[in-house]
C-alpha cells in the first residue's frame, strides 16, 4: 500500500465544543468538513492538519489515524492477505469517502481511505 497522506484522529467528547481550540488557539482555520462525529481542520498558512473525532458514526471501533490511499482496493486486499484483523469492512460511507478500518498487530485502528475530490 502507498499511503498519500497520514492524519491524527484525536478523540474528543463534543467535536464542536472542542473545535474552538483547535481552530483558534491552534491556527487550524480551515474546517476541510465537519460530519459531526468527526471534521478536519487545516492551517492554510503551514498545511497542519488534525480530525477531531467523538465517534465513528459507522464503524464499531474508532481509529487513531486516518491514512489517505490512491488504490483503496489494493490495500484493502493486501491487508486482508497480510492477515490482518479488518473491524471495518471496504465501505463508500454515505459521505462519500470510501475505507475500511483494520486492527495494526500492536492493537491501534487505522482507518484507510479514499476520496475522489
Amino acid at each position: 500500500m502507498r499511503a498519500t497522506s497520514i492524519m491524527t484522529n484525536l478523540h474528543v467528547a463534543d467535536v464542536e465544543a472542542a473545535k474552538g481550540f483547535y481552530t483558534g488557539y491552534l491556527g487550524l482555520s480551515t474546517e476541510e468538513f465537519n460530519l459531526g462525529w468527526a471534521a478536519r481542520y487545516v492551517s492554510p498558512e503551514t498545511g497542519a492538519m488534525l480530525q477531531l473525532v467523538s465517534a465513528d458514526a459507522t464503524a464499531s471501533e474508532d481509529a487513531v489515524i486516518s491514512v489517505l490511499t490512491d488504490d483503496i482496493e489494493g490495500a484493502y486486499s493486501q491487508a486482508k492477505q497480510l492477515g490482518y484483523e479488518i473491524v471495518h469492512p471496504l465501505t463508500t460511507e454515505p459521505w462519500g469517502h470510501r475505507r475500511f478500518l483494520v486492527r495494526a498487530p500492536d492493537g491501534n485502528v487505522i482507518n484507510v481511505g479514499y476520496h475522489s475530490d
